[in-house]
């Protein structure tokens, strides 16, 4: 067998392909970031010809860096940005629209009209999911509302959607010559339109958004042993590689951190940031604004399913710091101007530029930064905008035990962010539990890779991949009790004054 496995990890603001080895270390990678398009007042788009083009690049370029063939590659996994929507025609591989960012709330009236009038609650209990402009549902909606053509043509069967693992496996697979359509469990349950019980598309929630379903890609495990397809001589690998793995970003994280146990959960810091906790085979469904949705599904086993708590705003915080407000210069700035105070000052910041996500799901809600005296400086902005990070992440944890039970004794955490050391142990006074973060902290493609590398034998069992796993850092807590529930107590009345900001009909 060959040595290695290849990952795509395609996300939110840049694409990366990594090369691993049987020890789940890191061999090559190579990564683009792409545009974000910025329309109006919340809405996100990125081009999909872009994204595309910007994945044969990464992958070429790895390769090339690795001194590798496709005939090294045991395998290829792929994890993406999940509910990012794109359109596309099968004959000419055209998109009709740019893709519609998870992140983007131009359908926020869709959202309310399901909840007027019931069919949220049906939503609920069939997808696991409220309804909310964050899933793809109502993107699809929207396109086959507001562009010219799109209707008639996915009625005819040559439109098709699905989210950025869909569109790359089609190009990589043949496109318009014979691409394959698919999708894994995971990133199918981010639709609002698959049944969690059956893993199908269900047809009472496609007929809510009035979807074809001739559109949709087929659902198949999140890891295949015969594959869902190899990629062409004249594509990014110049030969065939079996594609056997696929996983949503955060799913795909929550396997790169071995979280295989029911109990066991894991903190991805991003554009965004998601807490997964595996509740095993069984389908816990949420009553404190959490999702249900499927953690993986591997070859012919159970579907094991997760709670998530989804944030909207995490690296992007930082990243507006850096862009829109030019107070850093880079990510690292912030931890080293956050640094020169002991405390926020009185600062809260609630970056609700998207709305709240969960548990509140607020697409009302609009960012707001409270407590301002002549005191205060920048120092104290960068802090509370650390401190925003980790009582998002409070807010999902305290969430997740009132529905689980489960009490949190150890957070994994990966991701980005993990790199500001600051912010990892503002996390762990917070939380009042340790924070653990990964060697490996890529574990987003390190997923997918696995995924794709137990398909094929390439490592044999769960059990095996627990032996990679090595821990890099702890923090542990070092604020009191007084402390720690005197800023969250702060941080919840911060978050009411960012409700009811936006008229949403």
């Amino acid at each position: 067998m060959a040595d290695y496995i290849g990952s795509i990890d395609q996300g939110t603001t840049s694409t990366r392909f990594m090369i691993f080895d049987h020890g789940g270390n890191e061999v090559a990678r190579h990564q683009l970031e792409h545009e974000q398009i910025l329309p109006q007042a919340g809405w996100v788009e990125h081009n999909p010809t872009e994204i595309w083009e910007r994945t044969s690049a990464v992958i070429q370029t790895a390769m090339d860096k690795a001194g590798l063939t496709h005939e090294d590659l045991a395998a290829l996994g792929i994890t993406n940005q999940r509910e990012t929507t794109v359109v596309w025609n099968k004959n000419t591989g055209r998109p009709y629209y740019n893709a519609i960012v998870w992140q983007d709330t131009r359908t926020d009236r869709i959202a309310t009209a399901l909840d007027r009038d019931g069919r949220g609650d049906v939503i609920r209990q069939k997808a696991g999911l409220p309804p909310a402009p964050y899933f793809s549902g109502g993107k699809i909606q929207w396109i086959l509302e507001n562009v010219d053509g799109v209707r008639e043509a996915a009625e005819a069967g040559d439109a098709i959607f699905g989210n950025t693992d869909s569109y790359i496996i089609w190009h990589l697979t043949g496109g318009r010559n014979g691409g394959v359509h698919v999708t894994d469990v995971t990133n199918a349950s981010r639709t609002m339109l698959m049944d969690l019980e059956t893993l199908e598309w269900d047809d009472e929630l496609l007929g809510f958004f009035d979807i074809p379903r001739q559109m949709l890609p087929e659902i198949k495990s999140s890891s295949v042993s015969e594959g869902y397809g190899e990629t062409l001589e004249n594509g990014p690998f110049g030969g065939a590689v079996k594609i056997t793995g696929i996983l949503g970003d955060q799913q795909a994280a929550t396997v790169g951190q071995v979280c295989f146990a029911p109990g066991e959960a894991k903190n991805t810091y991003g554009t965004g940031n998601f807490m997964l906790l595996n509740t095993g085979t069984e389908i816990v469904r949420s009553k404190s604004g959490l999702l249900t949705t499927p953690a993986y599904k591997f070859g012919d086993e159970p579907c094991v399913y997760a709670l998530e708590g989804s944030i909207a705003v995490t690296g992007s915080a930082v990243q507006w710091l850096r862009d829109q407000l030019g107070i850093i210069s880079g990510a690292a700035q912030s931890e080293s101007l956050a640094k020169q105070v002991e405390d926020n000052g009185g600062v809260y910041f609630v970056p609700a530029f998207s709305g709240l996500f969960a548990p509140y799901w607020r697409s009302d809600a609009r960012g707001a930064i409270v407590g301002l005296s002549r005191f205060n400086t920048n120092a104290h902005l960068a802090r509370a905008t650390l401190e925003a990070i980790c009582y998002q992440s409070r807010d999902v944890a305290e969430a997740m035990e009132k529905d689980s039970g489960v009490v949190l004794e150890v957070l994994k955490v990966d991701g980005g962010v993990t790199a500001n050391e600051l912010c990892m142990q503002i996390q762990s006074d917070i939380l009042g539990v340790p924070v653990s973060r990964p060697v490996v902290a890529e574990t987003t493609a390190l997923g997918a890779a696995y995924a794709a590398g137990l398909a094929v034998g390439f490592w044999k069992n769960t059990d095996e991949l627990r032996e990679n796993w090595n821990e890099s850092k702890r923090w542990e807590p070092s604020w009191d009790e007084d402390q720690r529930e005197t800023g969250y107590t702060q941080w919840k009345k911060a978050v009411t004054r960012t409700l009811d900001w936006v008229d949403v009909q």
